[in-house]
């Protein structure tokens, strides 16, 4: 009977232990926006607007002014976000659509869920996981046979139109609409004004489901994707900032967005479920720029800020987005960094640093364990940043189209295209309009990074 006891009350303990391990392993949200600009938000100079519960976040943590997605456009940048690879070595140079187009663009209809993602990692580590928001990695359209967000090792998810499985669909237009007859999912049909929403409920419902363990989350939001369909009459209160209707509408949706994000935060901590939470908040991509909004000389909703170029381009404004990262009593609360220069698949190496996560076997991310950089700790990088991007489709401005191919080195971006013409060379630090071309005074500095980026074209892109 001793022996029984003994054996009891040390199950017992390692019980305990393993509990408070789980415990003590830090929660990650990624919040990762679809289509906001670089100057959309309140804490990155717009005037137009108070996006309270954002800039609640930028004060608590850190505010980083030179962090890059890794693609001007929505499905190559979410590769890169949930696989810490280049998009390019998946065959992703745009966004995914109809099986035609694909082809066109030699992209597959789908991402493989052998893929590595920091979600298997997470999930290994005793995580449970979930995917929450847009998708737009297969499914949808005409592609009927794309694998689930659940086979890329999350719990739960629950998206919209670009993915499979349950999801929320607003009936109100042809994509919806051949995402509801696709079937594979429990469909809850919505106004696209409730879709936040209906997102933050079922984070809630998750969270709380996951006893004492860790959560990672996915949220990748897709209302300020146009078009815009804020709640009838919401827009009005925006008539006194801008004559632009559409940005009127633009305003309000993410109004609506930066509420729902703070029921989410305030709903978190009534459940003591965020104080030991890690918060990654950024963008996939730089604003719009469909050519519909030129017409009769007019202009885009949303803001790149003074940067050059928008969504589709990768001038700065296309690539360069709103990064916030907040871990209270870990991350240095309302500090801003303007000195390190991070990108996207920074982020699956850096994450599973903080979470103490393993590899999974084989696996080689693109970017860099930059923990030291969000504890700030240090500031410096020194690791390049690559792009590719087919310039399928192409910014509605002349001057927005950019060369294929871009890298950032140090202060140094040069643009190219792949066969060596239509060289741009900028000194970013001191001219992060890129309105000065150095090709001709910096020759030097041009031949090494063209060896650079033509290397690196043929080994990831031409591979």
């Amino acid at each position: 009977m001793k022996k029984i006891l003994i054996a009891f009350l040390f199950l017992s303990a390692l019980v305990i232990v393993a509990r408070a391990q789980m415990q003590t392993k830090p929660n990650v949200i990624i919040i990762f926006i679809d289509d906001m600009g670089y100057g959309d938000l309140t804490c990155y100079g717009n005037t137009q607007i108070k996006t309270k519960n954002i800039d609640a976040l930028a004060k608590q943590g850190t505010k980083f002014t030179q962090f890059y997605v890794n693609s001007p456009v929505c499905s190559p940048s979410r590769v890169a976000m949930l696989t810490g690879q280049y998009p390019a070595r998946h065959q992703f140079y745009t966004y995914l659509a109809e099986r035609k187009k694909n082809v066109e663009n030699k992209m597959p209809d789908y991402l493989p869920a052998t893929v590595p993602t920091l979600a298997k990692m997470l999930h290994a580590n005793g995580y449970a996981t979930a995917h929450i928001g847009k998708w737009h990695l297969g499914g949808g359209r005409d592609v009927d046979d794309a694998p689930l967000p659940t086979e890329y090792g999350f719990d739960k998810s629950f998206t919209s139109f670009e993915g499979l499985g349950d999801r929320t669909l607003h009936l109100d237009d042809d994509l919806n609409k051949q995402s509801a007859e696709l079937g594979r999912g429990k469909i809850i049909e919505a106004p696209q004004h409730k879709q936040t929403e209906l997102y933050v409920d079922s984070i809630l419902a998750f969270v709380k489901r996951t006893n004492n363990k860790p959560y990672f989350i996915n949220f990748w939001p897709n209302d300020v994707h146009d078009f815009y369909h804020p709640a009838e009459g919401t827009e009005k209160k925006f008539a006194l900032v801008t004559n632009n209707v559409e940005q009127q509408k633009f305003l309000a949706t993410l109004q609506e967005m930066d509420n729902q994000i703070g029921r989410l935060m305030n709903e978190l901590k009534k459940m003591d479920k965020l104080k030991n939470t890690i918060i990654i908040f950024t963008s996939d991509n730089g604003p719009t720029d469909w050519p519909r909004y030129y017409k009769n000389g007019g202009e885009p909703p949303c803001s790149a800020g003074d940067l050059h170029g928008r969504k589709w381009s990768l001038y700065e404004g296309g690539i360069r987005v709103p990064f916030i990262t907040v871990w209270p009593g870990k991350i240095p609360a309302g500090k801003v960094n303007k000195e390190t220069i991070m990108s996207v698949v920074d982020l699956v190496p850096t994450l599973a640093g903080l979470t103490k996560t393993k590899s999974l076997a084989g696996y080689k991310s693109d970017g860099a364990d930059e923990s030291s950089i969000l504890l700030g700790i240090s500031k410096k990088t020194s690791k390049d940043i690559y792009w590719y991007y087919n310039n399928k489709p192409l910014p509605g401005k002349k001057e927005n189209i950019s060369p294929t191919l871009a890298m950032r080195s140090g202060k140094w971006k040069l643009l190219m295209e792949p066969d060596g013409t239509n060289k741009q060379l900028y000194n970013i630090d001191a001219d992060h309009r890129e309105s000065k071309n150095l090709i001709d005074d910096e020759q030097k500095i041009t031949a090494q990074l063209t060896t650079k980026l033509q290397s690196w074209y043929l080994k990831t892109v031409q591979k």
